[in-house]
């Protein structure tokens, strides 16, 4: 599979081979849809909950009689009917996270770097970013390589001035090789993964 290799300083394009096995792979939407829906099911919270009528603090007196009031029969305040009382069938707390193995994470990962590479989305960059330190440099860098909504990858540590410059322009992300995932590639126009961090990339994506 060819993608496009940029050299930062120079800004010249050619292209770059990549190997077939990770990126020339024909895209599954429900591959990728499995990871993704696994991705953020893992990441709700599951914190909701509310009352349900034994959980309402009041008395269990009963708050009319029987017959002769006209109404319907009730017994104590602490009901769904009435205002202030329990939730009846409300969330709980629980766990939304689901299992999935390991053998499909991986695989949806080699197909969602197959989809950028096969939508020339796929950008390999020849070089680092170690010379760029200042928000304004890193914008017009960026600009001038026609970069915006991408997502970078490299092994920058968050200390490094590129990654602090990063998080201060918009729809730009920055993601080390082990955060690699499905959601954040597919989530972003343009993948962009220098290449010290490709054989890295890579050796993830094996069995």
């Amino acid at each position: 599979m060819k993608v496009n290799l940029v050299n930062i300083e120079t800004e010249k394009t050619s292209t770059e081979n990549l190997k077939d096995e990770f990126f020339g792979l024909d895209p599954r939407k429900d591959i990728l849809h499995r990871v993704v829906t696994w991705q953020l099911s893992k990441k709700r919270s599951g914190t909701r909950k509310t009352k349900s009528r034994g959980e309402i603090i009041g008395s269990t007196k009963k708050i009319m009689r029987q017959k002769g009031s006209g109404g319907a029969r009730h017994r104590t305040k602490k009901v769904n009917l009435f205002r202030g009382g329990g939730t009846a069938f409300g969330p709980k707390v629980r766990d939304h996270s689901t299992k999935l193995p390991k053998k499909i994470r991986k695989l949806g990962l080699k197909h969602a770097l197959s989809a950028k590479a096969k939508n020339n989305e796929l950008i390999l960059v020849d070089g680092d970013f170690t010379g760029l330190s200042k928000t304004k440099s890193v914008k017009e860098k960026m600009k001038k390589l026609n970069l915006n909504n991408s997502l970078i990858i490299n092994n920058f540590d968050n200390e490094n001035p590129f990654v602090k410059a990063l998080k201060n322009i918009r729809n730009i992300e920055f993601l080390k090789v082990d955060g690699l995932n499905v959601y954040d590639i597919l989530n972003n126009e343009k993948l962009v993964i220098t290449k010290d961090s490709l054989n890295m990339i890579m050796e993830r994506c094996k069995w």
